[in-house]
């Protein structure tokens, strides 16, 4: 396997929540198709009986959209209405990563969606800092073989990869559409984190180009994402520098790495020193959490690790270089109560995806997919500069205490755009509180944030809103208390 594939295999996952807001229980129960009435088309898509549901005033949908008629290729979707005035507000499509992981598992219900899993019962709770107070949110399970996405024909899997997921992606789009005509010419917004820090650009330069037809044309605004894989030389470079800095490694190992690797050649993993001290840093990284240095792992039967390296052989694959996948979070234990939940009959009735008798079998990150990835963009730097020259906003967000993309990977990825600053690096605050740094360029945005993950939401649910809220507004971050 050459540099490009192992390198590419980089980065990848999820989560979320945020701003002080109250909930909205209990005004009235969810409306039914017949109530409704105002996207005919997509009726028998409505969740009207969902498990543990709360009560809540707006209409939320799932089920599948077929992208491919040949194949019988179809990627799911769940998708919620703004809580309030969702006829006034955008889009936003929220994409995860992997290459494998679940928006559904992770985006929908560990991060920004309405509703989060209760690790007490495996039902749900109400998420006060929820992303569809601000906009309407619809998320994707993406590529097939993703959650509960899926084809008909084995071959397409042979096929996966970055392109393939872009296509669908956009597919996927324009057939929703046809269920949700009120939608069409509304704006619109992705955005995501992880390895959608790929999906994301990829998925806007497509649309862009499109555009060009007027049949086609969607009124694409802005694109977000969160500690994304963005460059994979950069994205190596940041990782084993946090590692280092960080205390994660050792002098000597940081040392060999900075002498023997040149992560911007093709060559990089034929050198054995190098190879050797970059495993060293994996190794190193399987004892705690990648995603969030500072919390607990999960430890039980089925997560903690083993001396066997039966986990480890899961999360890391050294001799590709490839990098950890599986999810921690503030609750580390967060991927096992998805798993759990998704599995339910009368779940995957409620969400449209089997009978509750023929159930479909669910995981948060498929690690075939990974494993299979037929291609990666190397960078996606260039479609920045694209879109940047087309007008398009572009924000980008770090959690500082993630180790899998660490903000020092963005900070570097980001300073080969060249771009000028026009607001120069400073606080950010919310509720009078540091929240993190911020810094304001010629065509793209970038804030920290102190003290959360990879999957910021999930750390800083409230901050995380405010930021969306800002993003959307076109506003800048508080500079002041």
């Amino acid at each position: 396997m050459d540099f490009v594939s192992k390198a590419t295999f980089l980065f990848a996952f999820v989560l979320v929540f945020l701003s002080p807001v109250q909930p909205v229980l209990g005004i009235r129960h969810r409306k039914s198709a017949k109530d409704q009435g105002q996207e005919p088309l997509a009726d028998k898509d409505l969740v009207t009986d969902l498990p543990g549901q709360p009560y809540v005033s707006f209409r939320h949908y799932a089920g599948y959209v077929t992208v491919d008629k040949d194949s019988e290729r179809a990627l799911f979707y769940w998708f919620y209405e703004a809580s309030t005035q969702p006829e006034e507000k955008p889009l936003v499509l929220w994409l995860n990563g992997g290459p494998g992981c679940s928006s559904v598992g992770y985006g929908a219900t560990q991060e920004i969606g309405p509703f989060i899993i209760d690790p007490n019962n495996l039902g749900l709770r109400f998420n006060p800092y929820a992303w569809n107070r601000e906009a309407n949110m619809l998320f994707l399970e993406s590529p097939i073989g993703v959650g509960f996405s899926y084809t008909n024909t084995s071959s397409d899997y042979d096929n996966l990869g970055d392109n393939f997921t872009a296509n669908d992606a956009y597919a996927f789009l324009h057939s929703w559409f046809l269920k949700f005509p009120s939608y069409r010419r509304r704006d619109f917004y992705i955005a995501g984190e992880s390895y959608a820090g790929k999906y994301v650009p990829e998925l806007a330069e497509l649309i862009h180009d499109k555009n060009k037809d007027p049949s086609l044309y969607i009124d694409l605004k802005g694109i977000l994402m969160g500690n994304p894989e963005t460059s994979d030389p950069d994205d190596w470079r940041g990782l084993v520098d946090y590692a280092w800095s960080h205390a994660v490694v050792s002098d000597e190992t940081h040392k060999i790495i900075r002498e023997t690797c040149d992560f911007d050649s093709n060559d990089t993993w034929s050198n054995l020193r190098c190879s050797q001290a970059v495993d060293e840093v994996l190794r190193q990284y399987k004892v705690i959490d990648i995603y969030s240095l500072y919390t607990s792992v999960c430890i039980n039967e089925s997560t903690s690790s083993s001396e066997d390296g039966s986990t480890a052989e899961l999360i890391f694959h050294p001799s590709f270089k490839m990098m950890p996948r599986i999810m921690g979070g503030y609750d580390p234990c967060l991927d096992e109560y998805a798993n759990a939940f998704y599995n339910r009959p009368d779940v995957q009735k409620a969400l449209h995806v089997s009978d509750g008798l023929l159930l479909r079998n669910w995981s948060i990150c498929n690690n075939t997919i990974f494993h299979n990835w037929s291609d990666s963009n190397p960078s996606v730097i260039p479609i920045y500069k694209k879109l940047i020259d087309a007008g398009l906003k572009i924000w980008v967000y770090s959690g500082d205490t993630d180790g899998r993309v660490p903000v020092l990977s963005t900070r570097y990825s980001l300073n080969s755009l060249g771009l000028p600053i026009t607001e120069a690096w400073r606080p950010w605050y919310h509720e009078k509180q540091v929240s993190g740094w911020y810094q304001e360029y010629k065509g793209l945005s970038f804030a920290t944030f102190r003290g959360a993950g990879h999957a910021v939401p999930v750390f800083k649910p409230s901050n995380s809103l405010a930021l969306f809220s800002s993003f959307l507004r076109g506003q800048s971050l508080p500079s002041s208390r």
